[in-house]
């Protein structure tokens, strides 16, 4: 059974990721580590005594469209309403609306927990979150009165409305059509699929969040707005009112994340109400609703992130707790009687700490992530260099977390052999339900194209060759304290750090010299190189962050790292630099 890591989590926090620093600084408020820690061990127990107990029924029974309307798996409806009683869903959500506005760090943090007990359950409030951003930041006055405390509060959730069946990435494709009514609202047209929590009953009312096309807008994504949708219209006092024009089609049938509605969502076609029409309320201005849709998914990529740590970290600990007991064989060395247990096997032990490396990695970038969004926001200077660097981050935190979700996974049921192909260990489940991560909010291949052509450019380059240099700086700190359980960690920094360098600059003189096919054709070998070495350098500063603490097992883990991980960033940097004629070349293989 899964128990929230809430130590490594607060140390991650405070000593890896930047939030001791903040705090330290008077950056983050009246906020002090012992409310951080209170925070996350509430959060953690939330996690292990009521999400994660419920998360095998979540994925056996799944969510179930009965006469057009969706049930939630035993036990669900209940674990929400004490959701909303714990406060949780006002975070970081602005005060005047009842939110708590917390650092997002300690969000993030939050969200891996609950996301590591079910992620089926934690996509429904991580969703409501980024649909309070993006009122707050784009809707008028009025949307925000109506229906904010509600969305703040979890009473009302809510979701985002982009894919369409012709229309996955490309959203300028997309056909849903709004028409203007005389009152100043509007009329959707049409069908969306993939819509997560779409139809549910564990809340009395959903806000949609509905990409549409206006009948005299430009084409392609120049012409999309924003509209918000609600299931139930709201009456001026905020009671409910009647039933508005739109409702689910269908549900999904998933690989993984069962829980978790997944629906095709139909508006506009007469069911409910006396006119056909979804009504609708204008987000921002009319067609710039992309804008306004990418306040809420550049956060969202960010929570996606976090679904691949907290799987990486539910799925190690389900195998070293199956490898501590299984016995099998002999160790070499064992002195024990009869068979050994597993772990003590060279094979196993390798995979186990692989397993926690990689999501001890992705969780420091991740919440890296996170602090470069709270300091933009909250730093007094500096403002466009932690913007720049979230901006930086964020595809990485995005894609290398979500990959290292499915690797970790993955693993995790070569760990446990045969019987981690048998539903009933549960190891399976962490595969089925990580896999939907790289493919969400952007597949990683999409943030791989944004991370090259649009994040190393910023200033110049001059924000990825600075962070580079404290990159470096780390390694010059591990070869200074000399410590003789890092052995040669500092080297093998510094070599990945070099190979960094090298393929940073390549594709920056690509896309300047017009060469953006040879770019995008090593973007993601980079985007993987890229979070590798962020890996080893987190790791590295952790372990230097406890050694004067005699945690003796971050050294360790960190070494281990620079030894058996970073070894693949030099053969990455090879392919990020050689490997575009050869893929121009071998698509006749393709045809």
């Amino acid at each position: 059974m899964y128990k929230a890591p809430v130590e490594d989590i607060a140390f991650t926090l405070k000593h890896v990721a930047g939030m001791g620093q903040a705090i330290e600084s008077g950056l983050l408020g009246d906020l002090g580590e012992d409310l951080v820690d209170a925070i996350l061990a509430e959060a953690g127990r939330f996690a292990t005594d009521e999400v994660a107990p419920l998360a095998e029924i979540g994925d056996r029974q799944g969510a179930r469209l009965i006469n057009g309307e969706v049930t939630t798996p035993d036990g669900w409806r209940d674990l929400y309403k004490n959701w909303i009683a714990g406060g949780w869903n006002g975070l970081t959500a602005p005060e005047e609306f009842g939110g708590q506005a917390l650092p997002h760090m300690l969000n993030v943090a939050a969200l891996e927990m609950w996301n590591s007990g079910s992620t089926a359950f934690a996509l429904c409030p991580t969703l409501t979150m980024g649909s309070v951003e993006a009122i707050y930041t784009h809707g008028s006055d009025a949307l925000k009165n109506l229906y904010l405390a509600k969305l703040v509060s979890g009473e009302w959730t809510g979701t985002m409305n982009l894919t369409e069946p012709h229309a996955g990435s490309d959203l300028g494709a997309l056909k849903t059509r709004a028409e203007r009514r005389n009152d100043g609202t509007y009329r959707i047209f049409g069908q969306k699929i993939f819509i997560t929590w779409g139809e549910h009953d564990a809340a009395e009312n959903i806000i949609h969040l509905v990409l549409a096309r206006l009948p005299d807008a430009p084409a392609g994504t120049r012409g999309i707005s924003l509209f918000l949708v609600p299931k139930f219209l709201v009456n001026a006092d905020g009671s409910l009112g009647a039933r508005n024009d739109l409702f689910a089609h269908s549900l999904e049938h998933k690989l993984g994340i069962h829980g978790s509605p997944t629906c095709t969502m139909i508006y506009g076609d007469g069911r409910f109400g006396e006119d056909k029409g979804a009504v609708a309320w204008l987000v921002g201005e009319e067609n710039k609703g992309l804008a306004c849709m990418f306040t809420m998914m550049n956060n969202a990529r960010l929570a996606v992130g976090m679904e691949g740590v907290a799987i990486a970290e539910a799925a190690t600990q389900k195998a070293i707790a199956y490898a501590r007991e299984r016995t099998q064989g002999k160790a070499p060395g064992w002195t024990g009687t009869g068979m050994s247990p597993i772990i003590e096997h060279p094979d196993i032990a390798r995979m186990l700490l692989t397993m926690k490396a990689l999501t001890q990695g992705a969780r420091a970038i991740s919440y890296s992530c996170a602090h470069a969004t709270d300091m933009a926001h909250r730093a007094d200077d500096n403002t466009q260099h932690w913007q720049e660097r979230a901006a930086l981050l964020t595809p990485i935190a995005k894609s290398f977390s979500t990959d290292v979700g499915v690797d970790v996974a993955s693993l995790g049921i070569q760990v446990h052999g045969g019987m981690g192909f048998i539903e009933e260990t549960g190891a399976a489940r962490y595969l089925r339900d990580a896999r939907i991560a790289p493919i969400y909010e952007g597949t990683n291949g999409i943030q791989a194209i944004d991370l090259v052509t649009r994040k190393l450019p910023l200033s110049g380059g001059a924000q990825v060759h600075g962070f580079i240099d404290e990159l470096k700086g780390i390694a010059d700190t591990v070869r200074a304290v000399n410590l003789p359980g890092f052995a040669s960690t500092a080297n093998r920094l510094d070599a990945a750090i070099t190979d960094l360098g090298e393929a940073t600059d390549w594709l920056l003189t690509q896309l300047a010299d017009g060469n953006t096919a040879a770019a995008l054709s090593g973007a993601t070998p980079y985007q993987r190189l890229f979070g590798l070495v962020l890996t080893g350098c987190y790791l590295a500063k952790g372990g230097l962050a406890a050694v004067d603490s005699g945690a003796e097992a971050r050294v360790a883990l960190c070494r281990f790292a620079a030894e058996n991980l970073l070894p693949e960033v030099t053969a990455l940097k090879d392919a990020v630099i050689s490997g575009a004629p050869s893929l121009a070349a071998a698509r006749i293989a393709l045809a």
